[in-house]
């Protein structure tokens, strides 16, 4: 199940899940861009509209995917908003809102989730490399970012014995729609192309990550070849993060 799936990278995660042949569920706020997306990944992809802010909301959500498949072994709570604002122009409405969706819907996607994963079962917090590198103006999607990676070390004690892993998964600059259309708006459509080489003239790698990459992260992080690993911060960046 992937939350904030129908765009960007929980598109490319739930598209990389469904490619390596599991059944998969995504949700969304609205109802179109869930059905594009559900069209795009293929028939082992199915969607529910949902808020991850709304506990009922997730409830009813994880009741549905029992419903469907009959059992739930990977969890990615990748649903969340940005936050452009510099300190002196934060609004309380703006606080309340990055850190609803970006902490509590994490919550609310991670612990109904709990009573249905076996020992083996997997969860997949999307972080960002700006929890330990926030740029200039986006101090409360760091700050946000940085909470939920300090819960998931709560969190893996807090699932002790259960045999369940709780990881987060961090990326830095991802070539998404989000990211263009942004670029679009500040810059305009032509400038597009070269303003995404120059994000990523700044990395180790020379470019910016592809959602796919994303993808084949979490399915790794979900699968049994880190079947030793939880806790762990894992930076899919290009090596952004470390210099």
């Amino acid at each position: 199940m992937v939350t904030g799936g129908a765009s960007g990278v929980g598109l490319g995660i739930a598209q990389e899940f469904a490619d390596q042949g599991a059944r998969v569920v995504i949700t969304d706020l609205q109802q179109g861009p869930l059905d594009d997306a559900v069209a795009t990944i293929g028939p082992n992809c199915s969607g529910i509209v949902a808020d991850v802010t709304k506990l009922a909301e997730m409830d009813a959500v994880y009741r549905e995917v029992i419903a469907r498949h009959g059992h739930l072994d990977a969890v990615v709570a990748n649903a969340g908003i940005g936050a452009h604002a510099p300190l002196q122009k934060i609004t309380e409405d703006e606080f309340d809102r990055t850190f609803n969706v970006n902490v509590k819907g994490v919550l609310f996607t991670v612990q109904p989730a709990l009573p249905l994963l076996k020992p083996g079962g997997t969860i997949v917090v999307i972080g960002s490399t700006a929890s330990i590198q926030p740029p200039a103006g986006m101090s409360l999607y760091g700050g946000a970012k940085a909470a939920v990676r300090n819960c998931v070390r709560g969190w893996i004690q807090d699932v002790k014995g259960s045999g369940i892993r709780i990881n987060v998964l961090s990326p830095g600059a991802v070539d998404t729609e989000s990211l263009r259309r942004a670029l679009a708006l500040a810059q305009g459509t032509d400038a597009v192309p070269a303003a995404v080489r120059k994000m990523g003239e700044g990395n180790p790698t020379g470019r910016i990550a592809a959602p796919s990459e994303m993808g084949t992260a979490a399915v790794f992080l979900s699968s049994d070849a880190s079947s030793f690993i939880t806790g762990v911060e894992l930076f899919v960046d290009g090596g952004m993060a470390q210099v």
